[in-house]
């Protein structure tokens, strides 16, 4: 198992770093890791671990829809009405019913199959679609509108009915009818006239445990302080979001990936400082998590099936997103303030394939339905044509379909390099310049330019340059020397390289004794747009 993981880790990380230096999704890359290792081709994936899979993805979508939640805003959400409320339901709806008449004409199925086939294809995948949504609300494309948040809540949505209806309809193949049910008061009903009541049950008591998880949390981590660090508050959190997986799939009266969503949304109501430490925490497990997700889900695609239904399987696909999934995004938005070109972004933006066909795609297939072997060739197709696809297309299309509006830091991780200038002459100021830009680059995993002016002592400078190896060991930085304007040099270097800080000496500086003391610290301060730290 030990060897299996290694060769997991390092070459999905590694073969996707590949994918993504050639201007392709790095999940391309681990797929195909995963299909190279796996059972298809090389067999170097021990069976221990392939047992394992299922468990396993299930541990990294738990990672990646915590991090959806922790990326939600509830001010978007509300600004949207219920257009996040119908892109749970139309699009999933109107592409399983599409795919299920399809698969009719073209595969000759009963209407109970080619729907079961319909809710595998139809389901949306989180672990695509939920990275690529908070990489767009960290640049800012559809914030204005709350877009990205629409589609993450109502692919959660999506999955959740169309799980249900899955296990309605495997359950009506396997036994031939489906069980009746005795209400209180005598009132007898079938499986499908209760479907309604299990669909709402599964959305409340999700968001009810959602909001208890959260609580607790925030008791558990903040207010009793039970934690010491963002690693252990990360560990409890999504140990306890995994329990909730865990009891949902026991006890399956309410949906338990809907529930770890909803518990990060909470977390940023009750406690936002918990919640920006854990969104930390958590996009460091999705590091790990992405590579095992997507190389065991590689692993899995049944590529020897998918001979036979290569070119049916993709006019399916065809079908079922053009025409199905078109009609639902268009009575989705319908009445809302979104553009036509904001509308269009709904076929890259909410169109991936990936997890849950992985995990359900082979079931129909177990059971010895008539067809399975079709429904599992399709899924894998699913798996292979549109989450590339839907990753690629995601961080094209935005930029061409989408309004960029300002980032809340608040509700989404920024990522930024961090660059610290440091300028020094050769007093003993230097040190404590040194030491606090040191400082800063430690607390923000940031840099140091160390910047120094107008001495051509070349004796001075190896000084210094000795000086900053020995406080910035630890710290990847660079020495510049210019000549020049002392403040005019300092903007500008600081310009170029787009730094957060400025750190200099208040006074003191030898080479700028010509100068009232303080006067280039102060010319700094009145023409810089960068902030400015003084040291003493």
């Amino acid at each position: 198992m030990l060897e299996s993981f290694i060769l997991i880790l390092l070459l999905g990380f590694f073969v996707g770093q590949i994918a993504r230096r050639l201007k392709a999704p790095a999940l391309v890359g681990m797929v195909l890791v995963g299909i190279i290792l796996g059972p298809q081709v090389a067999d170097l994936i021990a069976p221990d671990v392939l047992a394992a899979s299922a468990p396993l993805r299930t541990i990294a979508v738990m990672v990646i829809l915590m991090k959806a939640g922790l990326g939600l805003d509830r001010e978007k959400l509300a600004q949207q009405g219920t257009v996040a409320l119908r892109l749970g339901f139309l699009p999933a709806t109107c592409e399983a019913l599409i795919i299920a008449f399809a698969a009719i004409w073209i595969f000759k199925f009963n209407f109970p199959t080619g729907l079961l086939l319909g809710c595998i294809i139809g389901a949306e995948s989180p672990a695509v679609i939920v990275p690529g949504m908070l990489r767009l609300k960290s640049l800012g494309w559809g914030v204005s509108k709350g877009i990205p948040d629409a589609i993450l809540t109502g692919s959660a949505l999506s999955d959740v009915l169309l799980l249900l209806v899955f296990s309605l309809l495997l359950n009506f193949l396997v036994q031939g009818q489906t069980d009746g049910v005795t209400l209180p008061f005598g009132l007898k009903v079938n499986a499908l006239q209760l479907l309604p009541i299990q669909i709402i049950c599964q959305i409340v008591l999700g968001i009810v445990l959602g909001l208890v998880a959260a609580k607790l949390l925030v008791l558990l981590l903040t207010k009793q302080n039970w934690t010491q660090n963002t690693a252990q508050d990360t560990l409890v959190s999504a140990s306890l979001a995994l329990l909730l997986v865990v009891i949902a799939e026991k006890l399956p009266l309410f949906s338990g990936y809907l529930a770890v969503m909803t518990t990060g949304f909470f977390l940023i109501e009750l406690d936002a400082p918990l919640a920006r430490r854990l969104r930390s925490g958590f996009d460091s497990l999705w590091v790990v998590a992405e590579i095992i997700l997507f190389v065991l889900l590689g692993a899995s695609i049944q590529i020897i099936v998918l001979e036979k239904t290569l070119v049916p399987g993709l006019i399916i696909l065809a079908i079922g997103t053009l025409i199905g999934r078109s009609c639902g995004w268009y009575l989705s938005t319908l009445g809302s303030n979104w553009k036509l070109k904001e509308k269009l972004f709904l076929l890259p933006g909410n169109s991936a394939k990936a997890t849950v066909q992985a995990a359900i795609g082979a079931i129909p297939l177990s059971y010895g339905i008539e067809g399975g072997e079709t429904i599992l060739a399709i899924a894998a197709l699913s798996i292979l044509v549109t989450a590339p696809l839907g990753a690629w297309a995601i961080p094209t299309f935005a930029p061409k379909l989408l309004e960029r509006g300002e980032v809340d830091p608040t509700k989404v991780a920024i990522a930024r390099r961090i660059i610290i200038l440091a300028a020094v002459d050769t007093s003993h100021v230097a040190n404590q310049v040194l030491i606090k830009a040191a400082d800063l680059a430690r607390r923000s995993d940031g840099e140091v330019i160390v910047l120094h002016v107008n001495t051509t002592n070349a004796e001075e400078i190896k000084l210094l340059q000795s000086k900053s190896q020995r406080i910035l060991a630890d710290i990847r930085h660079q020495f510049i020397t210019v000549t020049g304007s002392v403040p005019e040099s300092i903007i500008r270097v600081a310009q170029e390289h787009q730094t957060a800080d400025i750190v200099m000496g208040k006074r003191g500086h030898q080479s700028w004794e010509k100068l009232l003391i303080g006067s280039v610290s102060q010319a700094v301060l009145e023409s810089s747009l960068i902030p400015v730290i003084l040291v003493e």
